[in-house]
């Protein structure tokens, strides 16, 4: 699937969810419906993954944890916090760069409007063949 309409579901997913359930859960009630709601579309969706970091000789083991990786190719970080501090936008930079991948979205849900609290980030070096 391409990433713009990968992400063009995300978004549809994520509206929906804030419609039935409002801004005021934590961050893992989001997620683990936003990642049920995926399965059901039969997306390849990891949860709540635990990845390394290689510097140099040394690999540090659950260096950093993603919310969400879709088919392998779109990170989604969803946070519950208003206003959003501009350090999350820093981490999935980091994120995306760190897996050689180009896109991700913060999914803010602590908004009045959900399309208020999508964010798409890019990694400018992110490797295309993911696409």
């Amino acid at each position: 699937m391409e990433t713009n309409e990968l992400t063009g579901i995300i978004v549809n997913l994520c509206i929906k969810i804030h419609t039935r359930i409002g801004p005021g859960c934590f961050e893992r009630v989001y997620e683990e419906i936003l990642y049920y709601e995926l399965q059901k579309l039969n997306i390849v969706v990891q949860r709540q993954l635990m990845l390394p970091i290689q510097y140099d000789n040394l690999n540090i083991e659950n260096a950093y944890k993603l919310d969400l990786l879709v088919e392998n190719k779109l990170v989604l970080e969803l946070k519950s916090v208003f206003p959003l501090p501009a350090v999350y936008f820093k981490q999935i930079k980091t994120q995306l760069s760190l897996l050689n991948l180009k896109h991700g979205m913060i999914l803010n849900f602590k908004n009045d409007k959900m399309k208020d609290g999508i964010h798409r980030v890019y990694n400018n070096f992110g490797d295309e063949s993911h696409e």
